[in-house]
């Protein structure tokens, strides 16, 4: 599926808000600014620059500008700018980085190359107060930020003073406190810039007046306003579980807006984690009460995989599966105009270039993947303003378990791309008795809710062992366990070898068929953090 999306939100629910407006100038974190925004209690919205004109900030109404970073240099040859309306529209902007660039060489300063870059930590020190810097350290005081800049401001523009400095970056922190206007040279959203979080939250919320009143508990009454007003008194809504968190706070949001006018269908793949297929069947049909369809194509998906060892060639398979099997199952629920969608905001960002290229295509998800265009059927996506963790809050509102809601991630095609090779139900089994001793370790040292996610992987491999005064041989488990934020990078967690070592000998006594165990110290990048 794509699409190109301009105000992606829901109009009815944002409006409510005050708005901030994040321009867009390429950066890769600027959906950590947004988050940071949002975490201050404030809506806000990522637009690509080339997007934002005086009608679009007339539509919008923004209460606050933030110009992003990006991989540009202001001094390049048809460099980005902000539209000139941005620095006319009577509200607080901050520059972060290159939109610091931007709003300098814009109002009439200079910044360019000059030799002098800085990546990595670096100590700001602070020479001037601000409101931007309250609750920072004092003038004379110095505070760690993250840096990435080749450029740098060499010339202020008028009715602009130095706020800060580092050794690299004379104005590190810029203001026009009249116009409130302010520039910062490094990255206030990311988690290296310890008191990041506050600089965005005196902007938002102290500078610009935002009243912080983006709560999941607000959202949770108004998006149910909305499903309601876009289904109808007698519309009906087909949703497919994948037993993730997304479509699971999906469903319930829905269930609690139609009641029973929703169905859900849970197509089991004989591919998901122990006990998981029950544990989805229960919750959603005797917790929850919700009417739901449990198809069971275990054998027709594992039948359609036998001999396939190629990787995409399984995720294919699965998918084209899925959707054949969904369409079948919809088709049977009758009168359904509405299908139920676990779209996040981050996929509404990536689906617009921000350099006004082609759109990207939204990441298709196994569970819904083509269905729209063949099923002729309105999308229901309360989640499309949400960012991951704020559907986690939402989840608990709604009341879902915390299994379900702090659940790591799991991917569509299931345990398949955690067993490389050709794929049995003998090695799944296996599989998925190796990988609930592996997370049932990390719950017993409470480490879960520390780790972004964790996993056994069976490989196609088998080595010698001795086990008792026999010779065994037979598979490798890998573990894998990561950190990250967003999954577009990540580190290995660095568990101790007590804890490596108790697993490891758990899982050789326990599993048949596994007498080797081995853990994964792979970054990404290089490495993914699956292993298909």
């Amino acid at each position: 599926m794509s699409e190109k999306i301009t105000h992606p939100a829901p109009a009815d629910i944002a409006q409510s808000h005050d708005h901030v407006l994040i321009v867009d100038f390429g950066s890769q974190v600027t959906q950590l600014i947004a988050r940071r925004v949002r975490e201050a209690g404030v809506y806000c919205e990522v637009h690509p620059f080339n997007r934002v004109d005086a009608a679009v900030l007339a539509a919008f109404k923004p209460r606050a500008i933030i110009l992003s970073g990006g991989p540009s240099s202001v001094t390049d040859e048809g460099a980005p700018r902000a539209d000139a309306a941005v620095f006319e529209a009577g509200v607080p902007v901050l520059g972060i980085c290159y939109g610091q660039m931007c709003l300098v060489a814009q109002l009439g300063g200079e910044a360019k190359g000059v030799g002098d870059r800085e990546f990595g930590r670096a100590t700001l020190t602070i020479n001037k107060p601000s409101p931007l810097l309250e609750g920072l350290a004092p003038v004379g005081g110095s505070e760690t930020v993250w840096m990435s800049h080749g450029d740098r401001v060499t010339a202020l523009p008028p009715g602009f003073e130095p706020i800060a400095s580092s050794d690299g970056a004379p104005y590190a922190v810029l203001a026009d406190e009249a116009r409130r206007f302010y520039g910062v040279m490094f990255h206030p959203e990311v988690v290296h810039t310890p008191n990041g979080a506050r600089i965005i939250q005196n902007f938002v919320r102290h500078i610009a007046g935002c009243s912080g009143d983006w709560t999941m508990g607000a959202y949770r009454a108004e998006a149910i306003a909305a499903i309601r007003a876009q289904v109808g008194e007698s519309g009906k809504v087909i949703c497919g579980l994948s037993g993730g968190v997304d479509s699971a706070v999906t469903a319930v949001l829905i269930h609690e807006a139609i009641g029973e006018r929703l169905t859900c269908v849970f197509v089991d793949h004989g591919m998901m984690r122990k006990g998981e297929a029950e544990e989805v069947v229960g919750l959603f049909r005797d917790h929850y009460n919700i009417p739901l369809i449990h198809a069971d194509e275990s054998a027709l998906f594992l039948g359609a995989l036998e001999g396939v060892s190629d990787p995409e060639v399984k995720r294919k398979t699965i998918g084209r599966l899925f959707v054949e099997v969904f369409e079948q199952k919809a088709k049977g629920i009758g009168g359904a105009g509405f299908l139920a969608q676990g779209t996040l905001y981050p996929d509404v960002i990536e689906s617009v270039s921000f350099d006004g290229g082609p759109s990207v295509t939204i990441k298709s998800h196994h569970n819904v993947g083509g269905l729209p265009e063949r099923m002729n059927m309105a999308l229901v996506e309360p989640l499309r303003a949400l960012f991951k963790d704020e559907v986690r809050a939402l989840g608990r509102e709604l009341g879902l378990p915390e299994s379900f809601v702090g659940r790591h991630p799991f991917p569509g095609p299931g345990l398949a791309i955690r067993c490389p090779g050709e794929i049995t139900g003998e090695k799944l089994d296996t599989l998925r008795a190796a990988d609930a001793i592996y997370l049932d370790e990390i719950r017993k040292a409470g480490l879960y809710d520390q780790i972004w996610q964790a996993f056994a992987v069976l490989l196609p491999v088998k080595t010698v062992g001795v086990m008792g005064d026999g010779r065994t041989y037979e598979h490798v488990c890998a573990l894998r366990a990561v950190n990250s934020v967003d999954g577009m990078t990540a580190d290995y967690y660095p568990f101790t070898h007590e804890f490596l070592g108790r697993t490891a000998s758990r899982i050789v006594n326990e599993v048949p068929g596994i007498n080797r165990v081995v853990y994964d110290v792979t970054a990404k990048p290089p490495g993914t953090i699956e292993w298909e």
